[in-house]
C-alpha cells in the first residue's frame, strides 16, 4: 500500500515511492500528478507505463530558508493539474515529514486557506508532518510574492 494521505479530495501527501511497483499502486489509487520533493531520487526512473505526470522539484531538507522560486514550480504545476476536476496530486519526499508537507502548505495557502488551517489540514491526516519555523516563514514569504503577483495581474487588466 502506498504511503499517502488525502488532505482534500484532490491533494495528497506522503513519503517516498522508490519502486515501479509502488508507482503503479500510487497510480491505481487515482493519483494523476506527482510533485516529488526528494533531492535523493527522481520518480521519472520508475514511472514505467503509468500516465502519471511528474514534477521533480528537488529540495534538500536542510532546515534553511527556501526561495520563492522553489515554490512557484510546485504551485504552478499543481494549479494547472487542478484545472481538471478529476486530477489528484500527490506531494511526496523521502519521509513525508518536512518537504512535501511544506509544498502542500504553500498550495493550500494560495488556494485561500489560512496558515494555521492549512497546517492543521495536513497534520490532521499525516501526524508525522512537521513544520519547522524556517519552512513556515519560507512559505509565507512565497505567499506574499504570489499575492503581489496576482494583484499586479489584476491591476494591469484594467
Amino acid at each position: 500500500m502506498p504511503d499517502l494521505h488525502y488532505v482534500t479530495r484532490q491533494l495528497a501527501v506522503g513519503g517516498a515511492i522508490w519502486t515501479s511497483d509502488v508507482m503503479r499502486e500510487v497510480a491505481a489509487t487515482g493519483i494523476t500528478h506527482i510533485v516529488n520533493l526528494q533531492e535523493e531520487f527522481d520518480d521519472h526512473a520508475i514511472r514505467g507505463n503509468t500516465e502519471v505526470s511528474i514534477l521533480w522539484n528537488a529540495c534538500i531538507d536542510d532546515l534553511l530558508p527556501k526561495p520563492a522560486a522553489f515554490f512557484w514550480h510546485g504551485v504552478r504545476f499543481t494549479l494547472q493539474a487542478l484545472q481538471d476536476a478529476n486530477s489528484k496530486v500527490l506531494f511526496h519526499c523521502a519521509a513525508g515529514i518536512h518537504r512535501s508537507p511544506m509544498m502542500l502548505l504553500a498550495v493550500l495557502r494560495v488556494l485561500g486557506h489560512g496558515p494555521q488551517e492549512a497546517a492543521e489540514m495536513i497534520q490532521g491526516v499525516r501526524l508525522q508532518a512537521d513544520f519547522p519555523m524556517v519552512y513556515l516563514e519560507s512559505v509565507e514569504n512565497f505567499v506574499l510574492e504570489y499575492q503581489a503577483f496576482q494583484n499586479a495581474e489584476i491591476d494591469t487588466a484594467f
